[in-house]
């Protein structure tokens, strides 16, 4: 237990804490576009055990990540995943203009939307983590263990953001489509392409959130106008 006494190490920790801050952003609101069809009850354990299951997963990507995002196809795959996503969340809203849910939602459904959108979006990520940590899975585990907190205070916060403002609701669906349009051309397969074309990054990010908002605001409308007739 040496290395707990060096500098180094708390300097890496305190780098790792901050990663995550900055990079726990879009997973905060993920978790709570998830977790807000809940009975009010249910919310708390889903926002936990969603947050401590996705940096367990997180801890065990970091392991992988790097010969993970050397696969073609594999972020084209998270990609659409995550359109699909935001689309269900946004879709499924069914809130009306007061932002009062109906309560509605599984707990084991949303820990599930929550999982997967979290191992697509952390693929990038844990590299900075990995980077960071120099094989130090003490100060992996560590790091990602007290990112919890912030996470799930995040998420907290969001939910009660959601409820007041729900135009809010609308920008997080917006902002999964955005991270799913940048995760499919950021693929190994396009990387070249990319490259040499740097515009295609914000093209395909805009495109992603215009899609989803789009469509998840016609099935709104869709679902509003049968059950009105």
């Amino acid at each position: 237990m040496e290395f707990l006494s060096t500098a180094d190490f708390w300097v890496g920790l305190v780098k790792i804490i901050w990663i995550n801050i900055i990079l726990s952003g879009d997973n905060a609101v993920v978790i709570a576009l998830a977790a807000r069809s809940l009975p009010a009850e249910q919310q708390r354990k889903a926002i936990l055990f969603g947050s401590g299951a996705a940096v367990v997963l997180r801890i065990v990507l970091t392991v992988v990540a790097a010969k993970l995002l050397e696969l073609s196809f594999l972020q084209v795959i998270g990609g659409v995943l995550l359109l699909w996503i935001g689309y269900q969340l946004l879709s499924g809203d069914e809130d009306g203009e007061d932002g009062h849910h109906k309560g509605t939602g599984t707990m084991m459904a949303a820990i599930r939307t929550i999982l997967i959108a979290d191992l697509v979006m952390s693929l990038d990520n844990v590299i900075a983590v990995a980077a960071t940590a120099q094989g130090n899975m003490v100060l992996l585990i560590l790091g990602l263990a007290i990112s919890i907190p912030l996470v799930v205070f995040g998420s907290t916060l969001m939910i009660q953001l959601m409820g007041r403002f729900p135009v809010i609701v609308t920008l997080g669906a917006a902002l999964i489509g955005w991270v799913g349009g940048e995760t499919v051309v950021n693929d190994h397969l396009m990387q070249g392409y990319t490259m040499a074309h740097p515009w295609l990054h914000y093209v395909a990010a805009a495109t992603g959130a215009l899609l989803v908002v789009g469509l998840g605001k016609f099935m709104q409308a869709r679902t509003t106008r049968k059950a009105e007739a």
